[in-house]
């Protein structure tokens, strides 16, 4: 009998083990924190062989074969000694995507891939399609395959996961954008981040599709260099496409073989820019699917977005309190507050992931009146912007940034946390950020 051993007891682990079982393999799962109650009891239940907080290197290099959670950097010596004895560690997609034929639609990008994701996923279902939607994302793909086998599969992929890809392939891709992001991963250097985004076209045939963005100048210039096998589908703002789709007065026009689509902008329920280009990239992916033009265009106007992604959570004395915590990134941020129409007072910090906050010095210029530091270390934030807004102010958690907020916001102002920066110096994850942001603003 094969040995799988996972390393991680999280979500894409104990989904894996469970397929890993299911198609008989002895599996063993290790994590070197505490696995939580609740995966905790699905090991039990399908009598998975685990361990916590430790590795034990015995155990771990008798494996045939390890999947390793996407929270695991390839640089950890465990990962380093394995390879060494050439045993192949993978991703969770890599093994999962080996037991189903589905039909995979496989997003990527630093940017919009969760809404992108939840919106094609949103698409293809009111569509008529049987579709499971996966990956970084909800529940785990290799646990919804070893029980549910949909026909189609929407999953958001990051670059960890498709870090750990051989064989998987998408019948159509998707990169939303390439902005840099994770450098600390890719040894600070942005074309290695690159080509692990591109890895979602590493498998792709003539008969598959890649949807990109034409007017990400990183993308286009990366394809020149390192052409496809796929069909190109494009889609654009700035620019007529013969084939993909664009936007013109305020419509956006889709042409696929032959045939044209047009839906005006006034359907969207996501508002930005950044949501149009989101918008178009699910459009072209689900009529490649074959879903009708009124499904499409009634499924846009339904769609109510991501949690934590410019959320809307209350209106308190006339201030508008918006939820943007998933923004882990300066170019989140950028589109967020893009997004204001009114003066903002914007709560940002975290773990700084080699941010370049210049980018972002002519719209805060513009739209912020004043900044609530959300951080341990705030140095950087504050050199940047002192010179452009007055007034900075540090805090040490979400209730305290939102009284801070809530002293310095007028009637008709915006409060915005929009943190361009990982949360795992004060928080267990953006999640949590936003929900304790959340809670915050409720007990105003």
């Amino acid at each position: 009998m094969k040995k799988l051993v996972v390393l991680g007891g999280g979500e894409s682990g104990v989904g894996t083990a469970v397929l890993g079982k299911k198609q008989g393999y002895h599996v063993f799962v290790s994590d070197l924190s505490e696995i939580s109650e609740k995966y905790k009891k699905v090991l039990l239940h399908h009598a998975i062989d685990f361990e916590e907080k430790q590795h034990s290197q015995d155990k771990i290099f008798e494996a045939d074969l390890v999947m390793k959670s996407p929270g695991i950097p390839d640089k950890v010596k465990l990962i380093q000694d394995l390879k060494h004895k050439d045993i192949p560690v993978i991703s969770e997609i890599e093994f999962a995507g080996k037991y189903t034929d589905a039909t995979i639609v496989g997003i990527t990008g630093s940017n919009g891939k969760t809404t992108t994701t939840l919106l094609t996923y949103h698409l293809l279902k009111n569509g008529g399609l049987d579709v499971g939607i996966g990956g970084n994302i909800g529940d785990s793909f290799a646990k919804q395959v070893a029980e549910k086998s949909f026909e189609n599969y929407v999953l958001e992929l990051s670059s960890f996961q498709l870090d750990g890809v051989e064989d998987f392939n998408s019948h159509i891709a998707m990169i939303t954008n390439i902005t840099p992001d994770h450098l600390d991963r890719y040894d600070y250097d942005f074309s290695k981040y690159i080509a692990s985004k591109f890895r979602i076209a590493k498998n792709q045939t003539k008969d598959d599709f890649l949807i990109y963005d034409a007017d990400d100048k990183v993308i286009t210039d990366w394809l020149q260099n390192h052409p496809v096998a796929s069909t190109l589908v494009p889609f654009s703002m700035n620019k007529e496409l013969e084939y993909g789709a664009f936007l013109k007065d305020n419509n956006i026009i889709i042409r696929l073989n032959e045939e044209e689509y047009i839906m005006n902008t006034s359907y969207l329920t996501i508002k930005g820019k950044h949501n149009t280009k989101n918008a178009m990239a699910s459009m072209l992916a689900s009529k490649l699917l074959q879903v009708r033009n009124s499904a499409i265009t009634e499924s846009m106007s339904s769609f109510e977005g991501a949690e934590h992604r410019l959320e809307k959570v209350l209106k308190v004395e006339g201030v508008s309190y918006i939820n943007d915590s998933k923004a882990t990134n300066v170019n989140a941020t950028f589109y967020a507050l893009e997004c204001m129409d009114n003066p903002t007072v914007w709560i940002v910090g975290g773990v700084d992931k080699g941010n370049d906050y210049n980018d972002l010095l002519p719209l805060v210029r513009e739209k912020v009146k004043a900044i609530v530091c959300l951080g341990l270390d705030n140095q950087k934030i504050i050199d940047t912007f002192q010179n452009v807004v007055d007034i900075i102010v540090e805090t040490a958690g979400a209730e305290e940034a939102v009284k801070v907020s809530h002293k310095l916001a007028v009637k008709n102002d915006v409060v915005l946390l929009s943190p361009a920066c990982a949360s795992f110096d004060l928080f267990e994850n953006y999640e949590d950020r936003g929900r304790q942001f959340k809670e915050a603003v409720r007990g105003l």
